[in-house]
């Protein structure tokens, strides 16, 4: 079975908040470091520099990553993420269509995590690279569970 779906549009916005998402839950042990920062306000306690840097760090720590998919979104080779495409969708493959004789076959063993979340599935390949497709793309809800079915039969999915 193969599952079309209707042409979609990433939207910028939407991809720096999906990509920000993805590093802070990949990356959860980077933000600790802020932390033990903060705490060594205990072994030295008349001082507050320790939470002064504790903060710019964690600023500087958003602002690296904010600056990175905001990047991407400008840069000529990942311009197609953010184009209207088609997806088909099947056992081997996720084919990412331009249009009928333009598309790009991106196999199964080349996702690294795939997430359902409430509104969509959300497939990530590399750091700056993701598939976002919202549920309202997909024609109905069987090929929704078939999609579904894959992935967890994949094992992208537990």
């Amino acid at each position: 079975m193969i599952v079309k779906t209707k042409k979609y549009k990433l939207e910028n916005k939407k991809y720096i908040a999906l990509a920000m998402k993805n590093a802070l839950l990949s990356w959860w042990w980077a933000l600790l470091v802020p932390v033990a920062l903060a705490a060594c306000t205990f072994l030295i306690p008349s001082t507050p520099w320790f939470y002064i840097s504790a903060i710019i760090l964690l600023v500087l720590y958003l602002l690296f990553w904010l600056i990175q998919f905001s990047g991407v979104t400008q840069l000529e080779q990942f311009k197609v993420l953010f184009d209207k495409l088609a997806y088909e969708i099947d056992s081997r493959q996720i084919l990412i269509k331009l249009d009928a004789r333009q598309g790009m076959p991106i196999t199964w063993d080349k996702i690294k995590t795939a997430k359902v979340n409430k509104d969509g599935f959300l497939f990530i390949v590399t750091k700056a690279q993701l598939i976002y497709l919202p549920f309202k793309v997909f024609n109905n809800q069987n090929d929704i569970k078939f999609v579904e079915s894959v992935m967890k039969r994949k094992g992208l999915l537990k």
